[in-house]
């Protein structure tokens, strides 16, 4: 029974070392790094992480060697590396910023999930039109991230979203066939849209302009991006920063349904568990 006793101490001694909030810390910070790792796995940020442990690295081994001029180089050169990385890394933290701040809250009683249904149907039934006769398109379905600025570049319409509608504006030679066209909650918000092109560098060659602003676009924001080859006339899809090419107009319905109805369910989801707080605080 003595060793019961030692065990017991040792556990009561343990937590009186370790307070449940150290735990909670330690969660927390290991929930950002898988966050952070996570958000430039597979980017050019990933390549730009493994050059910055590399200086890292180097500067502790220059200050054991006692190299003094290259430890006072590289001690220098880290004291702006907060700058520098707040400049290399704009575009991924913007993304992360977008991210958090995004939230559903303001659609958590707005039931749109019918209007979703005939925008995926009428863009599946353009897209599908349009690949059949190799006419080159561009659709942008804007999400949680507003695109004001894309928007501002392109000739306002605010016209109610129509297959026809779609096919017209991007017949070849018409005055806004050549850019983008951004759909908003059903409606044909602007055509003619500028797009950002990647500052990816290692894509195929075979990717065109329209493939590349797709990409550029979804970069900075969480939009879905339809893309018609006036080439090919094969039909992809770009959503953060990542492409799926070769779709037919069944697969591209189904993946339009999981990237535009997953912030309906998660509205309707959060609002039934609203509800359910609601209820039980009243009993």
């Amino acid at each position: 029974m003595p060793y019961l006793n030692e065990i017991f101490e040792g556990i009561k001694k343990f937590f009186s070392i370790f307070r449940i909030s150290d735990f909670l810390d330690i969660i927390l910070v290991a929930f950002i790094f898988y966050k952070g790792i996570k958000l430039v796995r597979e980017t050019r940020a990933g390549q730009l992480v493994k050059g910055i442990v590399i200086l890292l690295l180097t500067t502790i081994i220059c200050h054991w060697l006692k190299f003094n001029t290259m430890s006072y180089i590289l001690r220098n050169t880290m004291q702006v590396g907060l700058v520098a990385l707040l400049v290399v890394f704009q575009p991924e933290l913007r993304r992360a910023l977008e991210k958090v701040g995004r939230s559903s809250i303001g659609t958590l009683f707005i039931d749109n999930s019918e209007d979703v249904e005939r925008e995926i149907y009428e863009i599946t039934d353009a897209a599908a039109y349009m690949s059949r006769e190799k006419i080159g398109a561009l659709i942008v379905c804007e999400r949680g991230t507003k695109l004001g600025d894309i928007i501002n570049t392109g000739t306002p319409l605010n016209a109610d979203l129509t297959s026809s509608l779609l096919v017209n504006i991007f017949i070849p030679n018409t005055p806004l066939h050549d850019g983008a066209v951004v759909v908003r909650n059903g409606k044909i918000i602007s055509a003619a849209c500028i797009l950002p092109l990647t500052q990816n560098d290692t894509l195929s060659r075979e990717l065109g302009t329209r493939h590349r602003a797709a990409l550029g676009v979804t970069e900075n924001s969480d939009c879905a991006v339809i893309i018609v080859s006036e080439e090919t006339g094969k039909i992809s899809i770009a959503c953060d920063g990542a492409m799926t090419r070769n779709l037919t107009p069944d697969s591209l319905k189904r993946l339009l349904t999981k990237l535009l109805t997953n912030d309906t369910i998660n509205s309707k989801e959060g609002l039934k568990n609203w509800r359910d707080k609601i209820k039980w605080f009243k009993n």
